[in-house]
């Protein structure tokens, strides 16, 4: 299946949660103070936006450093496509109608723990590969024993020969975007951010019916939550629109929301909506949820009160190839 993946994971961005700088980089904690009152997100191909309502329910002000976390990022081998995220994401914050200045953290992670002062011991930082030709420079200016090192530690991956060696990071990228705010005693604050998501993709039939019986597929549907009633529909669209050129004639796209770091403010989310908007009433989508419902051609909407988010999100939209365009 031909992949048209810029990163292994899908990119989007998250929800807040108090944050500190801890050795080894950014760590979240959880917050006994400040409750989350409400959450109105709404995802799509071409914007996430996500409103807040916070309350300090102490007798004092809280100056925090608040973290909002996107999915972590592997590199494909094609790592001259790969772009600066930070530009991707045009991403703005808002507090009680006032636009505000954030900071970003990136970190390299590999089985979960922070390589980033590994990495540069080697002279490489977390984002090197997003550069194909200064990842190589960096990596063709190591000594043999520092290869053999980066190797071992995993770091990198020789997937070359010995005549011929071409190495490829190893690490995660998590970028998170952080700021300090203020949550006066006693008071609730709005908060906006929005953002341009970096959507994942795939074309070439991977939702065919051939395919559902292969462990891939059998896990993918999983993250999803597709149901038997979608594959029918999947299949009735693919049997109208399919020609000799095109067996195939859709793209996979993927939206991911990081929502299980909403779970660290005080008590739950007391009120969660959600809206999804799959782009064109033709387009079929799929995510995980409860009590969802239509709500116009392209929209679908979840309400929750007390909502506690254990899982984060990942929605899938099924776009439809014009015959006359092909795949590209």
């Amino acid at each position: 299946m031909l992949s048209l993946l810029g990163f292994g994971t899908c990119a989007a961005e998250a929800n807040d949660s108090i944050a500190e700088i801890a050795l080894g980089g950014l760590v979240l904690r959880q917050s006994d103070q400040i409750s989350l009152d409400s959450e109105d997100l709404f995802i799509s191909q071409d914007e996430v936006r996500v409103d807040y309502r916070f309350t300090n329910h102490s007798g004092e002000d809280i100056e925090a450093l608040v973290a909002f976390p996107l999915p972590d990022q592997d590199f494909s081998d094609e790592l001259s496509n790969l772009q600066d995220l930070r530009k991707q994401l045009k991403f703005r914050s808002v507090v009680e109608g006032k636009t505000v200045e954030y900071d970003v953290v990136t970190q390299a992670l590999i089985a979960g723990m922070d390589v980033t002062v590994s990495l540069a011991r080697f002279g490489l930082a977390p984002e090197t590969p997003y550069n194909n030709e200064a990842f190589e420079s960096a990596v063709s200016q190591l000594t043999p024993e520092e290869l053999a090192d980066a190797t071992t530690q995993r770091l990198l991956e020789n997937v070359g020969s010995d005549e011929q060696p071409y190495y490829r990071p190893m690490w995660k990228i998590r970028t998170t975007v952080t700021r300090t705010q203020l949550f006066p005693a006693g008071k609730t604050i709005s908060v906006r951010h929005s953002y341009k998501p970096i959507v994942g993709a795939s074309v070439a039939g991977g939702l065919d019916a051939k395919f559902r019986n292969e462990d891939w597929s059998q896990k993918h549907a999983q993250s999803f939550c597709i149901e038997e009633s979608w594959f029918e529909a999947l299949d009735r669209a693919i049997k109208k629109r399919s020609t000799k050129e095109l067996p195939s004639p859709y793209y996979e796209r993927w939206v991911g929301y990081v929502l299980s770091s909403g779970a660290n403010w005080k008590g739950p989310i007391a009120k969660f909506r959600l809206v999804v908007d799959k782009g064109k009433p033709e387009n079929l989508v799929s995510f995980c949820g409860t009590d969802v419902r239509k709500i116009s051609s392209t929209q679908f909407e979840m309400k929750k009160e007390d909502f506690e988010p254990l899982k984060d999100l990942r929605v899938l939209i099924v776009e439809w190839i014009d015959p006359a365009e092909g795949a590209q």
